[in-house]
């Protein structure tokens, strides 16, 4: 069901995350929402970074904005990204590192390298207890940040599947990970649920592991069944809600992960098999490879696709006209009215600084208007490329300041 995409074309947003402003030095650390609130240290600067993100999009151009995943603390590398829930739901104890012999086979990487260092350095809860759901305070976050803005706000959400990924199980309640998945699926399920009910129709679930095991395992593989039907239980009920399907090789420091990075395996998957509206698919890193699959499916396209037009992992502004590229090749397997414009992920965890983030989504977004103008549909307003409104101008003749007394 499309909500925040219904009636755009070409709509521009980014995945998710955006670099804090230097002054926002908070953290959660594992304490609900509401106690942090009553911090009036916190309360100010927490809803004073939601506003300044949620505006610094605005100012952008952006169709679609985020919340920054400014709830998350800013630790090592993004481990934030997958903790918060784990430091909030029961069933977890601890914080210790991940023995070699329990890492994923996905994240061995040698001395000397800085994905050694971040896998190596990240520390995890064990699984002490049965899994249950206790509130994560999605619906007061989306509250906050859509308050501030008449853009609708997209909720992004690490998924249970990837979570797993660095869980040891220490009690005699589970037998294996399988049961761990999918107590934590049906407890996220119930925190979209509620964030559904508060109001929010735009919701993000980020980084079911398809791609990564249908490329280690094949598309067909039990595991491979077992996540397909994990993650349709996790978004079980959302069937008012748009929901996107965030998908990219890794983005911890800005870091790809993997090195068989093709969605050829995959793409079955999330266009068939698996419930949402939205995929996200990183591409611009990828020098676009993969999007040749697409042509297949151009004339039946079910979901809506969502494709990188700039990396977050290099630190140059794109310009416009590079995105209006991107888009013009996607162009040529994904139908206008199929196709979202974005990062390939997010810009926050560690890697980017501010500027350089507010200048990528401003060109996904003046990139945008380039190729709508192209079609012959309208654009969108994008202050940060309006002229008058450029901060450092020297005035013309027709703005000179009168001389004393002049009349």
């Amino acid at each position: 069901m499309f909500t925040a995409t219904a009636n755009l074309t070409l709509p521009s947003t980014t995945t998710g995350s955006f670099p804090r402003p230097r002054w926002f030095d908070v953290s959660m650390l594992g304490r609900p929402l509401d106690t942090c609130m009553l911090d009036v240290h916190f309360r100010e600067k927490f809803q004073d970074a939601l506003a300044v993100v949620l505006s610094d999009q605005e100012r952008a151009g952006l169709d679609i904005v985020t919340h920054g995943d400014f709830h998350l603390d800013e630790d090592l590398a993004g481990r934030a990204w997958h903790h918060y829930p784990l430091q909030r739901w029961a069933g977890f104890a601890g914080d210790n590192l991940q023995p070699e012999e329990t890492t994923a086979p996905w994240l061995h990487y040698p001395p000397g390298t800085l994905l050694n260092e971040i896998y190596t350095g990240w520390r995890w809860p064990h699984v002490v207890d049965k899994i249950e759901h206790r509130p994560l305070d999605y619906p007061k976050l989306w509250r906050m940040a859509q308050g501030k803005t008449r853009k609708p706000v997209k909720f992004g959400t690490c998924c249970s599947q990837v979570m797993a990924l660095f869980l040891d199980i220490h009690t005699s309640k589970y037998k294996d990970k399988r049961q761990v998945i999918w107590d934590m699926a049906e407890a996220m399920n119930k925190e979209l649920l509620a964030l559904r009910d508060a109001g929010c129709r735009c919701i993000q679930i980020e980084e079911p592991t398809f791609h990564f095991m249908a490329n280690t395992y094949g598309k067909d593989h039990e595991e491979v069944k077992f996540m397909i039907d994990a993650f349709n239980r996790e978004v079980r009920g959302l069937d008012d809600v748009e929901l996107w399907i965030h998908t990219c090789w890794g983005n911890p420091n800005m870091q790809r992960v993997m090195e068989d990075t093709s969605y050829a395996k995959s793409i079955e998957i999330y266009l068939e098999r698996c419930r949402g509206d939205v995929w996200t698919l990183e591409m611009k890193d990828r020098n676009q490879k993969d999007l040749e699959l697409f042509e297949p499916f151009k004339h039946d396209l079910k979901k809506k696709i969502c494709v990188g037009a700039v990396s977050h992992r290099t630190l140059q502004a794109d310009r416009p006209e590079d995105v209006a590229g991107e888009i013009r090749k996607a162009l040529k397997y994904i139908p206008a009215e199929k196709l979202i414009v974005s990062s390939d992920c997010g810009f926050g965890r560690q890697g980017c600084n501010r500027e350089i983030a507010f200048y990528k989504a401003s060109a996904i977004a003046q990139g945008c208007n380039i190729v709508r103008r192209e079609l012959g549909m309208p654009s969108t307003y994008v202050p940060a490329a309006d002229a008058r409104l450029q901060i450092d101008v020297v005035p013309g003749r027709d703005v000179a300041p009168k001389r004393a007394g002049a009349a």
